[in-house]
């Protein structure tokens, strides 16, 4: 456990109490950060942006094409937290119970048992979630939002730390089901990628030559650590105990722009909910 400040007693304050402060969680994110560009080059606002859901208590959809390193972002930061790690391929087919877990009859003990579905891990990835039916994507809705998870007349709690990552391709829509706005909502960012450069890929050609280094990774902190953090977030990963009106403009395009509906004829003309957004930003003045 990385110590930090003293803990005030419970009589000293009336919210959760945390004995990190912002410096701790600076050098938690630094670390976890280090640790995840090991394997992903270029990729170190991506990072942040994650970390910051994680100590949210957030869940993140990456919507971007095929091949960039989504898996490899949810692997790597499973590793570096010490935590456990499930991947959830969706397909059209795919049922609710694949996701959940099922209770079966045990012949053998004569009684029904609980085969639980990975949906009961800390990091989960729902690949190409667009691809599940409408059904199937509401088994994730209660784990989303309310951290439990309700199988016939049983509810299970989900392990803590618990986030979910998401991805779908923004490009190729048939066969998809596009997720309604009531489930977008549970994301509390929406992030893009990108293609690395000509740099970043010769970079990756040379790391990757000698095998993956995920399979090298070790964890910089664990479980534990990650829900103490999360007592702080975004302006705690850079250091500060304070939020700056830059704090809001990074994270805004991310957390807003997946909440806007454009109206038909605006997406017509090209414009999108990031323009509406960071359009927005700059008309609102700084408070001083």
């Amino acid at each position: 456990m990385i110590k930090g400040k003293a803990a005030e007693s419970p009589s000293d304050s009336d919210g959760p109490t945390s004995s990190l402060v912002a410096a701790d969680v600076a050098n938690i994110a630094s670390a976890v950060k280090a640790s995840m560009e090991r394997v992903l080059v270029g990729k170190g606002n991506v990072i942040e942006l994650v970390l910051a859901a994680v100590l949210s208590g957030g869940h993140v959809l990456v919507e971007d094409v095929p091949g960039i390193g989504k898996t490899t972002l949810a692997r790597s930061l499973a590793e570096s937290l010490r935590c456990s790690f499930r991947r959830i391929q969706c397909t059209p087919d795919l049922m609710p119970s694949d996701i959940t877990g099922v209770h079966f009859y045990n012949q053998k003990l004569g009684e029904f048992e609980f085969r639980p579905g990975p949906i009961l891990a800390q990091v989960v990835l729902a690949d190409e979630i667009n691809r599940a039916t409408p059904r199937t994507q509401s088994a994730l809705l209660e784990a989303m939002a309310e951290g439990q998870l309700t199988i016939d007349d049983r509810t299970f709690p989900l392990p803590s730390p618990f986030l979910l990552i998401a991805t779908q391709n923004p490009i190729e829509l048939e066969g998809t089901f596009p997720l309604p706005e009531a489930q977008l909502d549970r994301f509390l960012l929406r992030v893009q990628m990108g293609y690395p450069d000509e740099d970043e890929e010769e970079q990756m050609l040379v790391r990757f030559s000698t095998g993956s280094p995920i399979d090298s990774m070790v964890p910089v902190i664990d479980g534990n650590d990650v829900v103490e953090t999360q007592k702080k977030a975004f302006a705690a990963i850079r250091g500060r105990e304070f939020v700056t009106p830059d704090d809001v403009k990074v994270l805004a395009p991310y957390a807003l722009a997946h909440r806007v509906i454009v109206k038909s004829q605006a997406r017509l003309r090209g414009r999108t909910a990031e323009d509406v957004v960071l359009e927005l930003l700059s008309r609102v003045e700084v408070p001083v």
